[in-house]
């Protein structure tokens, strides 16, 4: 299963390494050392939750969480810093904050306020059973893309490359990233593999003139949609 991706910033490398290294075996914990960099992040890639620490260099927290609620209304936010007057705490959750965690502050409440806020938007937003591909109707359980004409079975393992590719349209995807969600690892003999599966997805929706799957070199992948 796809772990649950989170956008964290902090500009304390000790604290930083030290949550990194704590939820990394719950979550996909990307950190960031300011909020220029975080928001860069966000505007590139699909989180489920935000950990931001207010007091960085240049773009603060509270100016960070502005950004990302003006591009998103529904992603948690979830404050984690050291300044702990009341004030600071009000100003968090009227820009759009779910939770304000004062430092120091257990691991394991961390963790349990993540999983609140991350059963509740999976359950106010669940994932559909069908996407739209083009002209094809794609169910990822039964591993089938079909029209009114034609059905077309995949294997498990294109279904799953190609669902990735959905979520994550129009965003340029790193090959580690895929390889490390889908196949677990991103070894040499991995990296191969997906080669191959993204040539048979091509193939398969070669016919299909709006779909792209585009190669960045030394990068990675983009997949989108005309409309």
């Amino acid at each position: 299963m796809e772990k649950s991706k989170i956008l964290y910033a902090e500009d304390d490398e000790t604290i930083a390494f030290l949550i990194q290294d704590s939820l990394e075996s719950y979550y996909d914990i990307n950190c960031y050392p300011d909020g220029k960099s975080a928001l860069d992040a966000f505007n590139s890639q699909n989180f489920d939750i935000c950990l931001l620490d207010i007091m960085m260099p240049g773009l603060n927290g509270f100016e960070l969480a502005e950004h990302i609620r003006n591009q998103n209304s529904d992603i948690p936010i979830i404050f984690i810093s050291a300044k702990t007057l009341k004030e600071d705490r009000i100003k968090g959750l009227k820009i759009g904050a779910d939770d304000y965690l004062v430092k120091p502050f257990s691991i394991e409440e961390l963790i349990l306020k993540i999983e609140v806020f991350l059963k509740r938007t999976k359950k106010s937003n669940p994932s559909p059973a069908q996407y739209k591909v083009g002209k094809y109707d794609f169910d990822p359980k039964n591993y089938t893309l079909q029209d009114p004409e034609n059905s077309i079975t995949l294997t498990q393992r294109e279904s799953e490359l190609l669902l990735y590719f959905i979520r994550h349209k129009n965003i340029v995807v790193k090959r580690q990233d895929i390889l490390k969600a889908i196949w677990g690892d991103d070894d040499y003999f991995m990296g191969r593999s997906l080669d191959v599966f993204i040539s048979r997805l091509r193939k398969v929706l070669a016919d299909e003139q709006t779909i792209l799957i585009e190669n960045l070199h030394g990068i990675g992948f983009r997949f989108s949609e005309k409309k």
